[in-house]
């Protein structure tokens, strides 16, 4: 009588490899759990960084906005000096009842940078940045006098709440109004300068 397998027979040898299937199929399965959860990390990341794109290409254009409105209207230009427009200001949300153009501009201003382009069906403002605001500021007088000649300049600022902690901004619109350290507020500006073409 054999006790092992002496001659390959069929069937000789098979209860050695019960279970390896079975080990393959679940190391198989924990490798493509890893993959998948890391994937899941990254398409967050991914989302983060959409939304950040999404809200400086808002700020870009509410930014080009109001420089151009200051450059049509320069002969008030002063009148366009704002601390900070837009969230939580106390701009109406029907600017045609104000006088001038500056306040005018200023308003609409402020109801694009709380969002009103866009309305979601439940009547929210979301057609802007997360706490959008926005400051006018006069960095140079204007001076006609001969021989000076020295131009307005004035800084139009957009500030808002970002997603990613980073290096504060340098300007001052919206501070300490994002978070204790200031990490999470973003900042663009542009300078509008005024020129005097009639000075000599």
């Amino acid at each position: 009588m054999l006790t092992t397998c002496e001659v390959p027979v069929s069937g000789c040898g098979r209860h050695d490899q019960r279970g390896v299937g079975l080990i393959e199929v679940l190391v198989a399965i924990v490798i493509t759990s890893f993959g998948l959860l890391a994937l899941a990390g990254l398409q967050a990341k991914m989302n983060a960084a959409l939304l950040e794109s999404y809200q400086r290409a808002q700020a870009l254009t509410l930014l080009g906005d109001m420089t151009q409105r200051i450059e049509s209207n320069q002969n008030q230009s002063v009148s366009y000096i704002a601390a900070s427009v837009g969230t939580g200001d106390a701009a109406p949300s029907d600017c045609s009842t104000l006088v001038t153009r500056a306040q005018i501009d200023i308003c609409e201003w402020s109801n694009a940078l709380k969002g009103a382009a866009e309305v979601s069906a439940g009547g929210d403002k979301i057609g802007a940045m997360i706490g959008a605001r926005g400051c006018i500021e006069q960095l140079q007088a204007a001076n006609p006098g001969i021989g000076i000649c020295q131009p307005a300049i004035y800084r139009v600022t957009v500030a808002w709440q970002g997603l990613n902690a980073t290096a504060a901004p340098a300007v001052s619109c919206g501070l300490n109004l994002y978070g204790a350290d200031d990490s999470l507020r973003k900042a663009i500006g542009a300078r509008v300068i005024i020129p005097l073409p009639a000075c000599s």
